[in-house]
């Protein structure tokens, strides 16, 4: 059996581990509660009941030293008696079990393994998770909330030295001033944990690009160059592991290696005070930027499927966790109480927001859970991933008359029009490292030909204005959806020079179902394509279909066999978020 003390060191080891730890992780029975359980289940106790709960590792001392103590004073709904079992566990293992049992899938989150058991009860370090699980697909946690159980704050972390120089601790920064300092000439090395599989970085995320997006304007191309100049900036000092992330801050107070390691990053308060307490020989300062980003709320959220019995557990332990002494509990781990105020023995850092006057009321460390955006956090996920991913692409646009069709909502614009605008958008995210092509398609475009190339598959490097142009050049034909046979040909063409290390992938938009009389039939496509695919070699097909006349039940048997997925919206100006979102939710490549 395996205990949860050792506080944040236990955190920064696992932290972004991956789901494959969420077997062991999700099972770990803390030493402690099970021997209480057993002294309790004596002849008193008409019945049994044992909960478990799986808590993000900087908190998990502390839920189970209060649930340790509830079972010691006799823990009981009713004549029933109650055991509660604490697992210390990484939230995106979590997530990837929850996913896959409700059927929800998350960019930048791997799959979880087969014998993954999800908990009763889960502690995340964030709402954002669960928020991230309903926008995924997970329809069956539509009714699950989690009330906050602590607070961390999520701040920059930054070597005091580097702190100093703009201005920390007396000057008053904005999320502005970093974006200033990560884009200028002589950028700060600003580095982050893998955002789609930790809060505190998809936190920092959503900050960072809010400054850029106001830069120039919302929507201007001085913002979408701040915001991707950013993300790259970002990903060059990314990690997946947090503990790979603080090993990169400088070691020591040698200006050289200051000037070499990491200058910034986006950690939780809990981090930073974590760090300090090593006594490490360049400290970091923790710098609450303004706005507030979203803080670390750490929701108890009850998953669904749970037993009547167990719920009502459920909620005699959640009101254990609101008590004064499971606030200065939470002190003991550098975290806060869910109103943002802390209890004894809390050690804050230089800066932080002081506690309000009598504790009437949150100091200024981030928006709440209610306030979150599933929105703005799909699209930051997807951008991400989109922006700091490689892979080889074939795009594929309908060139059909149905696409002539124009879009109220796009002040008229053809669904052509809004298709290209779109890709053309899209482009700007990719970088060098991609390879992409492009074909058009329709019913004899070429000759007896339903498909015509435009621009060959190869790397953005050298590719990059042939595909603008290539897309600027696209007009619509008369002709119908030759659908079928386009797939067949497109996924005959991207494994002709199948790239290893790479996601190969088709991405093909259309706004109708296969018309085609001179066309082979679905049955003939399916059979072709199952004989054609090669699991070493996969090439994944994804169908973003557009508007009212797109045929779900026609595309799924493709994308199916493919590996991909089919993304319809009945709303063509939604094309580019459907796009983003398409891209970010690919497989890792094989290797």
């Amino acid at each position: 059996m395996v205990t949860v003390s050792g506080r944040h060191r236990m955190r920064s080891s696992l932290r972004g581990a991956g789901a494959v730890a969420a077997a062991t992780a999700l099972v770990v029975v803390v030493a402690g509660s099970w021997f209480g359980y057993q002294q309790l289940a004596g002849p008193s106790c008409s019945g049994r009941i044992q909960l478990s709960v799986a808590a993000v590792p900087e908190i998990a001392p502390a839920v189970k030293a209060a649930a340790d103590q509830w079972v010691k004073d006799g823990a009981a709904v009713g004549d029933t008696c109650v055991a509660v079992n604490v697992a210390a566990a990484e939230p995106v293992d979590v997530a990837a079990a929850v996913a896959s049992k409700h059927g929800a899938t998350l960019a930048g989150v791997g799959q979880a393994s087969g014998t993954a058991v999800t908990p009763d009860i889960w502690v995340p370090d964030s709402s954002t998770w669960l928020v991230r699980l309903k926008s995924g697909g997970a329809t069956a946690l539509a009714a699950t909330t989690g009330t906050s159980i602590a607070r961390s704050p999520v701040v920059v972390a930054m070597p005091e030295p580097v702190a100093a120089r703009i201005g920390w601790p007396d000057k008053k920064l904005t999320w502005r001033d970093l974006l200033a300092q990560v884009n200028s000439s002589k950028a700060l090395r600003a580095g982050i944990v893998e955002p789609t599989q930790d809060a505190a970085g998809l936190s920092g995320l959503l900050s960072l690009s809010a400054a850029a997006g106001a830069t120039g304007g919302a929507g201007s191309a001085q913002a979408q160059e701040a915001t991707i100049g950013a993300l790259r900036a970002l990903a060059t000092n990314r990690s997946s592991l947090r503990q790979d992330l603080l090993a990169r801050f400088p070691r020591s107070s040698d200006p050289t290696t200051i000037a070499n390691g990491l200058g910034a990053a986006a950690l939780s308060e809990e981090d930073v005070i974590a760090y300090n307490s090593t006594k490490p020989p360049i400290p970091l300062a923790a710098l609450y930027l303004e706005p507030a980003p979203m803080p670390l709320d750490y929701p108890f959220a009850v998953l669904p499927g749970i037993e009547p019995a167990k719920a009502s557990a459920a909620k005699v332990l959640f009101d254990v966790l609101k008590t004064p002494s499971f606030r200065d509990r939470l002190a003991a781990q550098s975290l806060r109480g869910p109103d943002g105020n802390w209890g004894d023995g809390f050690q804050a850092p230089r800066g932080a927001p002081a506690p309000a006057v009598g504790g009437s009321s949150a100091p200024p460390t981030g928006q709440g859970a209610a306030e979150l955006d599933p929105n703005a956090i799909q699209k930051a996920t997807s951008t991400w991933s989109v922006a700091t991913q490689s892979g080889r692409m074939l795009a594929v646009i309908d060139v059909s008359g149905s696409m002539k069709e124009k879009v109220a909502a796009a002040n008229g614009a053809t669904r052509l029009q809004v298709t290209v605008a779109a890709a053309t958008q899209g482009l700007q995210l990719f970088d060098d490292s991609w390879s992409i092509g492009l074909w058009t398609f329709s019913t004899n475009l070429n000759g007896s030909q339903d498909y015509r190339e435009v621009v060959p598959i190869k790397p953005l490097s050298s590719n990059r204005n042939s595909l603008r142009q290539g897309l600027a050049s696209i007009k619509p034909s008369s002709g119908n959806t030759g659908l079928y046979d386009t797939v067949l040909a497109a996924y005959r063409k991207v494994q002709e020079d199948w790239e290893p290390g790479k996601v190969n992938s088709i991405v093909l938009f259309t706004d109708g179902k296969n018309d085609d009389d001179n066309g082979i039939s679905q049955k003939d496509l399916l059979a072709q394509l199952k004989k054609l695919r090669d699991p070493e070699q996969p090439i994944q097909v994804i169908i973003i279909g557009i508007g009212t006349g797109v045929s779900q039940a026609e595309l799924e048997p493709i994308t199916a066999i493919t590996g991909g997925r089919p993304f319809i919206t009945a709303d063509p100006t939604k094309i580019g978020e459907i796009f983003l979102q398409a891209i970010a939710l690919r497989p890792p490549a094989p290797r």
